[in-house]
């Protein structure tokens, strides 16, 4: 039920009477080791059945994808639209390599209960990407279970796992840099930093930009915390109409909150870009008032369901190793920003 023990790294390092280190770098392609050393380490992956390099086909067809119901609801129809092409797209990512994708909803009540779903006993399975925004403690139990897992999007960091992501850190780091380079230095940040690891690194981004740039955060301009799974229209209202003063840019950890922004600033009277510019994040396709179209930065979410589906294949074992692949967003730009953008 895919939980029988395979090759490990160390298990090829053992063989070879090498280090583990020397084994990665040989099979990651990276300097470090000689040619002769690489082919030793590749050639012995593949005899001994190590992972996507082994010459045996997989125990199992099968993928189990873990996807909380939440982000799937039609009722939050920002965040479907962000993750349902990236739940197909990872489908489509594993059927590309002769594999069947499973899918299977976690709801909140399993969520809370830590109940894992039914395939997780009655299918046998190669491995187990663990999809989008979970609760650590539903995430600790579908870690220690004993089958390669791969997190996707989003991730704990006291639980050390393969991690394939969005480079938020650089992304909103340009995307600041736009701001910065139209003139602006004033900039607020609006994202629940609380809630995820995506905007807890958007946050640092921001934080790395104005830092290098020699701008000042004010403290007043800053939303980063928010009880709920993101931040509502009414919160976001009444952060603005706590600002006597208001910087003439923000940065956004998402489109969804640079788009209930731009209209709660509408209704205020307010007006994007020309009293207050916005950058956002993730290219979501929104149909606006005004013809308003964000400056954004775009989620790679295609190369990132493939490093994915790649990752799964290439682990062995129970592989716990805090392997981040990061897939660098792509700037997009709009008409929400005042000022010239390089």
């Amino acid at each position: 039920m895919g939980r029988k023990k395979k090759v490990s790294m160390q298990d090829i390092a053992n063989h070879l009477e090498i280090s583990k280190n020397a084994v990665s770098l040989a099979l990651l392609n990276k300097k470090g080791v000689s040619e002769e050393m690489r082919n030793r380490v590749l050639q012995t992956a593949r005899e001994m059945g190590y992972g996507s390099y082994s010459d045996k086909p997989p125990e199992s067809g099968n993928i189990l994808v873990l996807v909380p119901e939440r982000i799937m609801s039609y009722q939050d129809n920002d965040h479907f639209q962000f993750y349902h092409d990236m739940i197909w797209g990872l489908e489509r990512s594993i059927r590309k390599k002769g594999l069947n994708a499973v899918i299977a909803p976690v709801d909140r009540d399993m969520e809370s209960r830590l109940e894992l779903p039914r395939h997780c006993a009655e299918i046998s399975y190669h491995g187990i990407i663990l999809f989008g925004i979970v609760d650590r403690g539903y995430a600790r139990t579908v870690w220690e279970l004993d089958t390669p897992l791969v997190m996707l999007d989003s991730y704990h960091r006291d639980l050390p796992c393969p991690v394939v992501a969005s480079a938020n850190i650089e992304g909103a780091y340009e995307a600041v840099s736009v701001l910065i380079q139209a003139g602006h230095r004033e900039i607020g940040f609006i994202g629940p930093t609380n809630l995820t690891t995506s905007h807890e690194e958007r946050w640092f981004g921001y934080w790395k930009a104005m830092q290098d740039n020699g701008l000042i955060i004010s403290e007043r301009f800053i939303l980063t915390s928010s009880p709920g799974f993101d931040y509502t229209e009414q919160e976001i209202g009444m952060f603005l109409d706590g600002l006597e003063k208001k910087p003439g840019a923000f940065f956004c950890g998402n489109d969804r909150i640079a788009y209930l922004l731009a209209r709660q600033m509408r209704k205020r009277g307010l007006h994007v870009p020309a009293d207050i510019s916005i950058v956002g994040f993730d290219d979501l396709k929104y149909e606006e008032e005004g013809g308003l179209k964000m400056t954004t930065m775009r989620v790679e979410k295609e190369e990132m369901c493939d490093a994915a589906a790649n990752l799964l294949l290439s682990l062995s074992g129970t592989s716990r190793d805090a392997i981040h692949q990061y897939v660098r967003p792509t700037l997009v730009l709009g008409n929400s920003v005042q000022g010239p953008v390089h």
